[in-house]
């Protein structure tokens, strides 16, 4: 089982999208580890962006990280990684399929709604960046249903 790291970005929180995008997630069977409404602080937003701090957008991309509330999540489940890039779909919401998450709630690069975890490696340091307090222990009963 891996772990990943999801986060609702500022313009899906304020457009309502936060409820149907995890619901894609928990629909799937991926289970849920941890969940945080926050904001984010600047020194925050530039470490966890810092692989991108020499792009000249890197200045408003922070700026938009903390421009208003984000929905951490972490989520647990077979290949998850890189199942839940497949669900988000491409950076580029316009080269994004119908039936992901940007391509059906996103048109602008710079306003994609979601962010997740890009290798295993990614994940478990954004994961530890976003959730030091560690993950909540969750085994659902429903597990043998999912799993094999």
């Amino acid at each position: 089982m891996e772990t990943t790291y999801i986060m609702i970005k500022p313009d899906g929180v304020q457009r309502n999208l936060v409820a149907p995008i995890l619901e894609r997630f928990l629909a799937k069977g991926y289970i849920l580890r941890g969940l945080k409404f926050m904001n984010v602080s600047k020194s925050l937003a530039e470490t966890h962006y810092s692989d991108l701090s020499a792009k000249p957008f890197f200045g408003a991309l922070v700026d938009y990280i903390i421009s208003g509330p984000v929905v951490a999540i972490a989520l647990e489940g077979k290949d998850v990684v890189a199942q839940a890039r497949k669900l988000i779909g491409a950076t580029n919401p316009l080269a994004s399929a119908p039936g992901t998450i940007r391509g059906d709630y996103s048109i602008e690069i710079g306003r994609n709604v979601i962010h997740g975890s890009d290798s295993v490696e990614n994940a478990t340091k954004e994961l530890a960046l976003w959730f030091s307090e560690g993950l909540v222990d969750n085994n659902p009963v429903l597990r043998s249903q999912i799993y094999e």
